[in-house]
């Protein structure tokens, strides 16, 4: 008997460890930038390595980042960038005819201050690396793994929670069936 009551304590125990799970879905964050300290003026690219057609996304700082800015680039033109959480941000496009090579992205602050920073235009189809690898191969694209179930919205935050109700009724079963094992001796 001693041996039941260990397994049905050992049960509550799994069960009470595992029901707060559940419902948890896994919480999808967005990145929050880091607030500049003080006067504080840059301008990020990223990727700071990228072909011709692509997106880059700017991140900026000036005095006063509740008013729009400036920045510039032969890369992709002249654009504004906007307040948002602290800091002035833009996603535009890298013109479809910029030659491959290294182009300074310029912000320019309503009040004047400036900062600068580089952009690299590689041609279609050539690796995108950063400067500080050694060179290496990199695939064209990431391997073919399947359909994506758990990526994104839908049901793959529940395959987590639902293993766990299905393990936990699948001790509670063992449990009870070696119970009346016991009890019929």
């Amino acid at each position: 008997m001693g041996s039941v009551r260990g397994r049905a304590a050992l049960l509550v125990a799994v069960v009470a460890g595992a029901f707060p799970l559940l419902g948890a879905v896994p919480a999808r964050a967005e990145p929050v930038p880091e607030q500049p300290a003080g006067d504080v003026i840059f301008v990020e690219v990223t990727p700071s390595t990228v072909e011709p057609g692509f997106l880059v996304g700017i991140r900026a700082s000036c005095r006063n980042n509740s008013v729009p800015a400036i920045v510039a680039s032969d890369a992709f033109g002249k654009i504004q960038v906007q307040p948002q959480r602290g800091l002035l941000t833009a996603s535009p496009m890298v013109n479809e005819r910029t030659r491959p090579g290294n182009y300074r992205v310029k912000l320019e602050c309503p009040g004047g201050e400036t900062a600068s920073t580089m952009l690299q235009v590689v041609k279609r189809g050539q690796p995108t690396r950063p400067p500080s690898h050694p060179p290496s191969h990199f695939p064209s694209r990431g391997p073919a793994t399947g359909f994506g179930g758990t990526a994104g919205p839908g049901l793959g935050g529940l395959l987590v929670p639902v293993g766990l109700a299905l393990t936990m009724v699948g001790a509670g079963l063992g449990v009870a069936a070696s119970r009346r094992h016991t009890a019929g001796r």
